[in-house]
């Protein structure tokens, strides 16, 4: 079988259900937004914006994440990049969703980044930089930037591997191959400045110069995790079924252990360069999330997302069977959501916000997280679920295919 015809069913009644519960989600979002018993004087919206960033910057993570690692299939090969290229390949294709979304963060700037105020930003010669750089116009000008870049790399990619599939051609893997080593460059840098932008500046008195490196490897988890989850899905038939042998999950499986080991590494990184510089413009970013109540959050976080990962997945045979595999993965996805909570939500009213997720956190998770599936679905049905014609896969396509 070379096409996704006998998964459509599958895909369609996900995507049906994902659109409603999108619909569902972002009218119910929208609805709370004007009754929100949380609501205080003089920031009527606030709350929406905020649980909007939130939502937001967790759903977008996968399809970014998924583009980073299109671009590491295709520069390093591998078997293991075969079952979730299309995968990653539909997720990418999502992005210019993804920029259509952004809108309403756009339009609520004034509620959600406090150096929009007057005043915010010192005068001092130190924080001359952040005067120029924390302007409204700016912002959006490097989010529409960020967002052409990221498109027109997943158009490339995309658009080189449909020509590959229908002509054969070996050039379109030497095109793929040569954009994916300075693309993963320039996503980096990209990836580092939206994460300033959109997160850290939400603390605009705060600064880290790992935080970028950081994000980069959160959405990459976030997209290999959810590339995983939706494979364990569709590998109950063809094409997918025993496309790929226990030593090539295995693969998958210590990419994913790769980045969590890396995750750790760079959160560690930070915390303890802050901890020992001791410096009063830095230590009140962790001094809010390293104490009562939201403390308890960063303990699951070192206890699930570290520990309890790392020594599951240090075990071969629960990375060679896809189906303990992608348990993990969706693990690792629930995690990713807390870490974004973790990392954003204290931002706003720390003082007096304790964790837990609101009415309008769920509502606007599941109006973007519905509206990005639906999506998601209709361009994975695109295209056959196994590259066709890619000579790194000639010899398990030939099997697969009975060519």
């Amino acid at each position: 079988m070379t096409s996704s015809d006998a998964m459509r069913p599958l895909m369609d009644r996900a995507q049906r259900r994902a659109l409603a519960l999108g619909v569902l989600g972002a009218a119910g979002f929208a609805i709370w937004g004007f009754i929100d018993p949380h609501k205080v004087a003089g920031h009527h919206w606030d709350h929406f914006f905020q649980s909007y960033l939130f939502a937001y910057m967790y759903v977008v993570a996968i399809p970014l994440g998924s583009l980073a690692f299109l671009m590491l299939h295709h520069l390093t090969g591998g078997p293991w990049g075969l079952p979730i290229r299309r995968i990653l390949e539909a997720s990418s294709r999502t992005l210019w969703v993804m920029a259509v979304l952004f809108i309403p963060v756009l339009v609520g700037i004034s509620h959600l980044y406090s150096w929009t105020e007057p005043g915010e930003i010192s005068d001092e010669p130190v924080s001359h930089f952040k005067h120029l750089y924390l302007q409204s116009g700016f912002f959006i000008t490097r989010a529409v930037v960020y967002f052409a870049i990221w498109v027109i790399l997943a158009h490339l990619l995309n658009k080189w591997s449909a020509e590959q599939d229908r002509t054969g051609d070996f050039k379109f893997k030497a095109n793929m191959s040569s954009l994916s080593g300075p693309g993963l460059v320039i996503w980096g840098l990209t990836v580092s400045g939206a994460a300033i932008d959109w997160v850290m500046s939400l603390e605009p008195h705060w600064s880290s110069t790992i935080y970028g490196m950081l994000f980069m490897v959160i959405l990459a988890l976030a997209g290999l995790s959810f590339s995983l989850v939706t494979l364990g899905r569709l590998s109950h038939d063809a094409p997918l079924k025993d496309c790929l042998a226990p030593k090539d999950y295995n693969d998958l499986g210590n990419l994913v252990l790769a980045l969590t080991l890396l995750w750790t590494y760079m959160s560690f990184s930070q915390f303890l360069i802050i901890w020992a510089g001791n410096l009063k413009d830095e230590i009140p970013w962790y001094l809010v999330r390293a104490h009562k109540p939201w403390v308890y959050v960063a303990i699951v976080l070192l206890l699930c997302h570290f520990f309890l990962p790392f020594f599951v997945l240090l075990q071969r045979r629960f990375k060679r069977k896809l189906a303990t595999l992608s348990k993990i993965a969706a693990w690792m996805l629930a995690l990713t959501l807390i870490d974004i909570y973790w990392l954003v939500v204290p931002a706003f009213e720390h003082e007096t916000r304790t964790p837990g997720l609101r009415l309008m956190d769920v509502l606007a998770l599941a109006g973007i997280g519905g509206l990005w599936l639906a999506a998601f679905w209709g361009q994975l049905k695109k295209l056959p679920l196994l590259p066709l014609h890619d000579p790194r896969f000639e010899g398990v396509l030939e099997h697969q295919h009975g060519d």
